[in-house]
């Protein structure tokens, strides 16, 4: 079993506890906003550079695991 990094947390002395990229103040609804107004990840990162493309990519997969997860166990 792979052991992966958290590349989301949630500190409430942070934005309030909004859920962001690691070592960053950047929400991870920015990310999802960018995406669902069809920007592509190339200028979500060139906008928030204190983000990673390693970590857009690895919030991305967790978020695909827990969707497939949930998806299966309703099944």
């Amino acid at each position: 079993m792979t052991t992966h990094q958290p590349v989301i947390h949630s500190d409430p002395e942070i934005l309030g506890g909004t859920p962001v990229f690691v070592g960053t103040r950047v929400p991870l609804r920015n990310l999802i906003d960018y995406l669902e107004r069809g920007y592509n990840l190339d200028e979500f990162i060139d906008d928030f550079p204190s983000v990673s493309r390693e970590q857009v990519v690895a919030a991305l997969e967790a978020a695909s695991e827990v969707l497939l997860a949930r998806a299966h166990s309703s099944g």
